[in-house]
């Protein structure tokens, strides 16, 4: 299977696996005649029929390292995608960057409201936490625990949510206080990076595997994820919305802090590849086992979209 094929089957099954998460909840508010069927809508449209589901590919990919089945890392892929997707509806209200539209749709607080799209979130957050403490999860209580306590912590003020205030703080300050390259690097490491961090090391705790493991693919998760952030801020500097699916060339007229923006296309084209090279190198100690990985860390410093 090629890795195309590869991340199109886990986009599938993550598919799948969402529209059971979101769809059961509709009918269970059906069934009692109080359904706030306006929600459920605007869940559905942020969750379904879109999205390359990265991040699940990470988690489904990372957990075969130790030899688990597809269906083992599922719950756990859908949960970090429910997080993923609430950061999106989020990100993209007024309040926040402005955005109207969102693979090639419109976002969630324009094809319906402001305060539809907040409840969405907030929504989608909780059903990601209740998903990763079921005991469909994982059977042993310890390694369910590690994984609400993981995506907790990078979902939070020490990973993203923390790195897209300092991402704002950094718009806010663009004219009098231009950041450096280590503080660009720092800001993304949490705003884009540690959801893929976490994606990665997600594969190991459900494998229980030795702490060194654990480590390699956190290495990768942070070299692939800072490849990704630069490839996206390279793609808003020279994509076209039609392609990209979203809104581009906002980076440099909101003063965001970016490698684009301060190195150069060039030199940030330099970095994408040694982050491409940094994402190999922590792979070594699995060989041919993570070739799909490897693939992965490819993609990411290529994508048109």
């Amino acid at each position: 299977m090629t890795f195309a094929q590869r991340l199109d089957r886990i986009a599938g099954l993550t598919e799948a696996r969402l529209t059971t998460l979101v769809g059961a909840n509709s009918q269970d508010s059906e069934d009692t005649g109080r359904s706030p069927s306006r929600l459920f809508e605007a869940l559905r449209h942020a969750t379904l029929g879109g999205g390359k589901r990265f991040r699940p590919f990470l988690v489904v990919e990372s957990a075969a390292l130790f030899g688990l089945p597809e269906e083992a890392a599922l719950d756990t892929a859908a949960a970090l995608e429910c997080v993923h997707c609430y950061s999106l509806v989020h990100d993209d209200l007024p309040a926040m960057d402005n955005d109207t539209l969102r693979r090639g749709q419109p976002t969630v607080w324009k094809a319906f409201d402001e305060w539809t799209a907040i409840l969405a979130g907030d929504a989608l957050l909780t059903v990601a936490f209740e998903t990763l403490s079921a005991p469909s999860t994982h059977p042993n209580a310890e390694v369910r625990l590690a994984l609400i306590a993981g995506l907790s912590k990078a979902a939070g003020m020490d990973g993203m949510v923390g790195g897209q205030a300092l991402d704002l703080e950094a718009e806010r300050l663009a004219a009098s206080q231009e950041l450096t390259v280590r503080e660009i690097l720092h800001l993304q490491s949490l705003k884009t990076g540690a959801l893929i961090r976490f994606a990665c090391e997600a594969g190991a705790m459900l494998g229980e595997a030795s702490p060194d493991a654990r480590a390699a693919l956190g290495r990768y998760g942070d070299a692939i994820g800072r490849a990704f952030q630069i490839a996206d801020d390279l793609l808003d500097a020279e994509g076209c919305a039609e392609t990209v699916g979203k809104a581009v060339s906002k980076d440099a007229a909101a003063g965001k802090a970016t490698l684009v923006g301060l190195l150069g296309i060039e030199a940030a084209r330099a970095a994408l590849a040694q982050a491409e090279q940094d994402a190999v190198s922590a792979l070594e100690p699995f060989g041919v086992r993570a070739d799909m990985l490897i693939e992965a860390a490819r993609f990411v410093s290529r994508r048109e979209h």
